[in-house]
């Protein structure tokens, strides 16, 4: 396998050593928003989260050392970060590097049980990173969490640091300093993110698990994806200014409030009262961006069709009589809506009936096409359905880009197949990405990955087709300039010129 990136290639490294790990998303319950500490990357009041299944969203990252390498590199979703001084994102990674470099110990190699690296010895090496997600970027899904937890495990497992519970702890530290819920991440089930003291150099701000996944498997969560761009406001800008304007944040972070609310949540979440535990969860949502709209001037992360989910979300327990689906929304329009298994087939057809998918992209709609297919079929009575149009709503397909369903899951995940790889290992630079991972790991392709690989098929008929006429295209062009181009077919795989053969024919 070639690297798909064109760079210079390094030859092969007989020092080179990788790790590839997977890591969840997680969703608060209880939000934070604020830093206590910018530069130590704290918040100024604790937070819970719901771990969600790795099997449905996660972030894949593999993690290479060798002494070869000139300098420390990230390539996130196929594009490598530029590590300037004047880029957060690569001071962020830089950090992280850096203090899990302090915590260096022996590496052993898992093959032969002996000491491959010393503790010693890792001064002399440099890291290439290769991350990837399979949920959108930057849209107020918790991207960055799972994203730095994932470096964060990875190169644990790289550099020989201990990963079992405490050992987790440790590393939710310097995973804060990446991404604040990135912390959360490194556990399963219900997790808390202590806020931590000035006084104790933050070093107990760091995540501990509450509850574990095993407590509560009913759990599960409809995801609907409303907007699958990157936000207009990002996360770390929107806290600065709500922290300088918003009266009403002063009073959620000093008031009380939020500890009386962590409280009666955790204590709801172990004793598998949903409606509790629904009910803080909608109103801590509710207030977090109530805050937002406190900001001046007000930063809006919800748009229409996320609070059309809202009041639908709460049609559907009026129509019940009880708490049975609980929304959140983090700094995004993406709603996450918990519900309980029993209850799991009813929302998901209500969502569907108001939310229907593009036409012809039922297959690409969601992570699960069965469940949604096996949802049509009638499980939201038309009282239900009636009750949710009371709410003004009209069904419009292309409202929601996605719907995922998942549940609660796991923590971070060490992968040891040689395929799961994302690093050459004869180069140390980044494969073709390669959709049949997610496979491998035990699901369907992502839907962006099936449409790209449905694009590439399409690009191999249009070569084979039109090789004759390509051929054609050349004929008449000076020599120098035929032998450059025949140079760039063969070396593209005829893929720009299938493209632009594609572009003419379909006149697109």
């Amino acid at each position: 396998k070639k690297p798909w990136a064109q760079q210079s290639s390094i030859s092969l490294m007989a020092d080179l050593q990788v790790e590839t790990v997977t890591s969840p998303t997680n969703i608060a319950c209880i939000k934070y928003w604020g830093k206590a500490d910018k530069a130590f990357n704290t918040p100024i009041n604790s937070s819970v989260s719901v771990t969600l299944d790795q099997d449905d969203l996660r972030a894949i990252t593999s993690a290479a050392a060798s002494k070869s390498f000139k300098s420390d590199r990230l390539w996130l979703n196929g594009k490598e970060l530029a590590m300037d001084a004047s880029n957060e994102h690569a001071n962020r990674f830089l950090t992280c590097v850096s203090e899990m470099r302090k915590l260096a110990k022996d590496r052993v190699d898992p093959k032969t049980g002996k000491v491959a690296i010393k503790a010693s010895e890792w001064p002399q090496y440099h890291f290439h990173v290769v991350s990837r997600n399979t949920f959108p970027t930057a849209a107020g899904l918790a991207s960055s969490a799972a994203g730095y937890a994932c470096l964060v495990f990875a190169l644990a497992k790289l550099l020989g640091i201990p990963t079992d519970e405490a050992g987790l702890s440790d590393l939710s530290v310097i995973a804060r300093q990446g991404s604040g819920s990135a912390c959360r991440s490194l556990f399963g089930g219900f997790v808390k993110w202590q806020m931590g003291t000035k006084q104790a150099g933050w070093k107990d701000s760091r995540a501990v698990p509450v509850a574990p996944q095993a407590l509560w498997p009913e759990l599960e969560t409809l995801i609907l994806v409303a907007n699958d761009a990157k936000k207009d406001t990002s996360s770390t800008s929107g806290m600065g200014l709500s922290v300088k304007t918003s009266l009403l944040l002063g009073y959620r972070a000093s008031s009380g409030l939020v500890d009386s609310r962590l409280e009666r949540i955790e204590k709801a979440f172990k004793a598998k009262d949903f409606a509790t535990f629904g009910e803080l969860t909608m109103a801590d949502s509710n207030q977090f961006h109530a805050t937002c709209l406190d900001t001046f001037p007000p930063i809006f992360y919800l748009n229409d069709t996320s609070r059309q989910i809202i009041r639908l979300v709460h049609a559907f327990n009026d129509f019940y009589g009880e708490i049975r689906a609980a929304y959140t929304f983090d700094a995004g329009p993406n709603a996450v809506i918990f519900v309980l298994g029993e209850d799991s087939p009813a929302l998901r057809a209500f969502m569907l009936h108001f939310f229907p998918p593009p036409p012809g992209q039922s297959g690409r709609f969601s992570n699960r096409p069965d469940l949604l297919d096996s949802s049509r079929a009638g499980d939201a009575p038309a009282e239900l359905i009636e009750k949710g149009a009371g709410t003004g709503r009209v069904a419009k397909p292309g409202d929601v880009k996605m719907m995922y369903c998942t549940r609660i899951g796991d923590g971070p995940r060490h992968l040891t197949k040689p395929e799961d790889c994302l690093l050459d290992t004869a180069t140390g630079l980044p494969l073709p990405p390669q959709p049949v991972d997610d496979q491998r790991l035990g699901t369907e392709a992502s839907p962006d990955a099936q449409g790209a690989n449905s694009e590439v098929a399409t690009l191999k008929l249009d070569v084979a087709s039109n090789h004759a006429a390509l051929l054609e295209i050349l004929k008449g062009l000076p020599s120098a300039i035929k032998l450059v181009k025949f140079t760039a077919l063969t070396a593209a795989f005829y893929g720009v010129f299938s493209i632009a053969s594609a572009l003419k024919r379909r006149k697109f």
